[in-house]
């Protein structure tokens, strides 16, 4: 009885503590974990982007048909995640999201897209990909990604209850370095924080699925994840795996989920007209 009176008060405040932050994701329908408003996580996007930005060599669209080819991608993705949002009654669900894509110099094989829309491509992908198509695979997965709410999942699992108890503001007041680098290495800045972690099996087989549906409603050929795949793994040639795979856990049965996935990721692909 004296255990039984201990375990159930304590089992009801955790219940309590955590039912707020399970939330029901709309592009899924599934129940997630995530501690912080996506509002926030928004706002503090917009702050780390900018200044990623202002610290790292962005290659204007003036002067480069490489960063226009990243924007361009970027602007159908977004086009098609906007109408599937729109058909499906929820493109509430995208308020405060102000798309920006960015290709940096940088050698890194790495994208990422943080809360909000907000892209970045460094220019070490590009050999990879070596085509639209299948540039358009790895942001539709950034994107999903970021419409999932990964990375919110990430941090919240990585901060523990007593920022959350704080909440996220106050955090960024008290432990800013902390809570900052938490951000970044949640959303695929681990080499600039030192930490790198990676998303679940779970989260790259959901990032996978909704990355492909969402490149082929913009017009490109899902086919392409397959080749892109085999350059990826290859990109390593046995030595340190590119900074993509290293957030991005690449098992061998990746590709036969993919070719699973296929069936459904083409039934949306309309080529694009030129």
């Amino acid at each position: 009885m004296t255990v039984k009176r201990i375990l159930l008060p304590l089992l009801f405040s955790i219940t309590i503590f955590l039912a707020p932050s399970c939330s029901r994701n709309a592009l899924t329908g599934k129940s997630q974990f995530t501690l912080f408003p996506e509002s926030d996580m928004q706002s503090m996007a917009n702050t780390e982007y900018q200044q990623f930005l202002s610290t790292n060599k962005v290659v204007a669209t003036t002067t480069s048909k490489d960063a226009e080819m990243v924007k361009r991608v970027g602007q159908r993705i977004t086009k098609a995640v906007e109408a599937y949002y729109t058909e499906k009654g929820m493109a509430d669900k995208l308020a405060g999201f102000k798309w920006e894509y960015n290709l940096v110099d940088d050698p890194a094989v790495n994208a990422w897209c943080m809360p909000g829309g907000k892209i970045v491509v460094y220019t070490g992908l590009l050999p990879i990909t070596q085509n639209e198509a299948a540039l358009a695979v790895v942001m539709g997965h950034e994107v999903s990604h970021a419409l999932l709410q990964h990375g919110n999942q990430r941090m919240s699992q990585q901060v523990g209850a007593s920022v959350v108890q704080m909440g996220l503001q106050v955090a960024l007041s008290n432990k800013p370095k902390e809570t900052q680098s938490a951000f970044l290495a949640a959303y695929g800045l681990g080499a600039q924080v030192g930490v790198i972690l990676p998303f679940s099996r779970k989260n790259e087989l959901e990032a996978d699925h909704w990355g492909l549906n969402f490149a082929a409603m913009a017009g490109y050929n899902p086919r392409e994840a397959i080749p892109l795949w085999e350059r990826m793994e290859k990109a390593g040639d046995g030595q340190k795996p590119p900074e993509f795979l290293s957030t991005h856990p690449s098992e061998g049965k990746r590709i036969d989920q993919l070719n699973k996935l296929m069936d459904e990721a083409l039934k949306y692909y309309k080529p694009i007209q030129k």
